[in-house]
């Protein structure tokens, strides 16, 4: 339970195993004490005790009628507000628990380094032979048979197929990047403490809204450079790609809420509150965002020309497709957080509390560093073999840690969690799906962000007809 903020724990009854005869009873505990210290009129420290002499017997599968009760003493103490959730912070911050998040950090950093030291040893090398070779060959054309990225200039910033669609990711990825950063931020300085769950997701509503002027601006101002028309339609696209398949979630896992009679329910006012802020802060801002994207003028940056028609892709390798890429461009950054992710869904699925942020904020960066090394990889491996189409899978490659996350889900519901019924089971996969989700337009973005980068800096380098 929670009181004023702080978790409490208490037994709700007990099994007694009688070993002679081999059968067991449930007890129920009917009187619950609470002892609460304060100071002034601030709640300090609660503790919660039950009485095992005032059981009922529910052992028998009867309707059985019963009358709880529940008892408080106050008592005054000299801890000031401030300092009141020391206790918490002192289990959460144990020194095994510590050990353990900093092993992860160092394992993390180690394979950063390692793998983007090696990636840019490899990329550097590579790249300095490709513009040697390049260069060469500027002067003896006739001799050189045509192969590698230089030959796909022609076609490498050749824009994508389903250009709103792609535009509207791009924007929403950068949205929800900005809603995390911020987020972080707020946390690291203490804004909001986590232990008061309230004030994080009303912290999580309030910047998403605000921050819906950054996904207007740039999924139009990109969408036009794409040379796209109907920047309207881009607009009420972007607004919708995350937030239509959270509210349609949001709608059924409140209805089971209801229909369970759970307090997990939002109180009809709540829902009226969040639908005020989307109708006159989200909507708003994403149009005036919108505006300023299509007054913006950009042009999209190509070093080359690109040719009237595409070149044909050479018949690759299976493990170049897709879905393999995705895999290895998944399982990387997977593998950067999955310590930390463990005690994540503890303390939001379990009875843990988190707060070690800071731990928290490096592995987001790591994570982001080695989506986009790994999507950078990947996308000169594909370039290298004339495979000119890699704006939809430098998106799909750095979103997939989404996939994988969604994964571990899996993995952590029937492994690591008690959790059963038809109502916990679409609370856990609905929310996580919806996370997931997120994770994979935030990180598909990062991954393209990089990978465009990269194209643009490796096809300015060398001379283009």
């Amino acid at each position: 339970m929670y009181y004023d903020d702080l978790p409490l724990w208490g037994f709700l009854g007990k099994l007694d195993k009688d070993k002679e005869q081999g059968n067991a009873k449930y007890l129920l505990f009917k009187h619950i004490h609470f002892d609460i210290m304060y100071n002034g009129d601030r709640v300090i420290e609660i503790n919660v005790q039950t009485d095992p002499n005032v059981a009922v017997d529910i052992t028998e599968d009867k309707e059985v009628q019963v009358e709880f009760s529940y008892s408080v003493t106050w008592k005054k103490t000299d801890i000031p507000f401030e300092k009141r959730m020391e206790k918490y912070s002192k289990s959460s911050s144990m020194p095994q628990h510590l050990e353990i998040h900093w092993f992860s950090i160092i394992n993390s950093c180690v394979t950063v380094l390692l793998l983007t030291g090696f990636l840019a040893t490899i990329l550097m090398r590579v790249l300095k032979n490709d513009f040697i070779k390049y260069s060469h060959e500027d002067e003896s054309l006739e001799d050189q048979e045509e192969t590698g990225w230089k030959y796909i200039h022609g076609d490498v910033f050749r824009f994508p197929q389903q250009k709103s669609l792609f535009a509207a990711i791009v924007g929403s990825g950068t949205q929800l990047l900005a809603l995390a950063i911020f987020i972080f931020l707020l946390a690291i300085v203490g804004v909001f403490y986590p232990y008061n769950r309230g004030a994080l997701f009303t912290a999580l509503v309030v910047i998403y809204a605000l921050t819906s002027g950054i996904a207007g601006y740039t999924a139009t101002s990109f969408y036009l450079q794409l040379e796209g028309t109907n920047w309207v339609r881009n607009l009420i696209l972007t607004g919708c790609l995350f937030c239509g398949p959270l509210f349609l979630t949001f709608c059924f896992l409140n209805t089971v809420a209801i229909a369970y009679s759970a307090t997990a329910a939002l109180p009809f006012g709540t829902i009226i509150v969040i639908i005020l802020i989307w109708a006159l802060v989200t909507s708003p801002l994403l149009v005036l965002g919108g505006i300023a994207g299509k007054n913006s003028n950009t042009e999209f940056q190509a070093p080359c020309r690109t040719t009237k028609y595409p070149r044909e892709i050479p018949q690759l390798p299976w493990y170049r497709s897709t879905i393999p890429q995705m895999a290895m461009a998944g399982f990387l950054p997977f593998s950067a957080i999955y310590i930390e992710l463990y005690y994540i869904f503890a303390s939001i699925w379990g009875h843990k509390i988190y707060t070690i942020y800071s731990i928290l904020f490096i592995v987001f960066i790591i994570l982001i560093i080695v989506t986009a090394f790994v999507t950078v990889a990947l996308t000169y491996f594909q370039l290298a073999v004339e495979d000119h189409e890699w704006w939809w899978r430098s998106v799909l490659c750095g979103g997939s840690t989404g996939i994988f996350i969604f994964f571990y889900c899996i993995y952590y519901y029937h492994a690591r969690s008690d959790m059963s019924g038809f109502m916990q089971t679409s609370f856990f996969f609905g929310y996580m799906t919806c996370v997931c989700y997120g994770f994979f337009l935030m990180l598909g973005t990062v991954g393209f962000r990089a990978s465009l980068l990269f194209v643009r800096h490796i096809y300015r380098s060398i001379k283009c007809e």
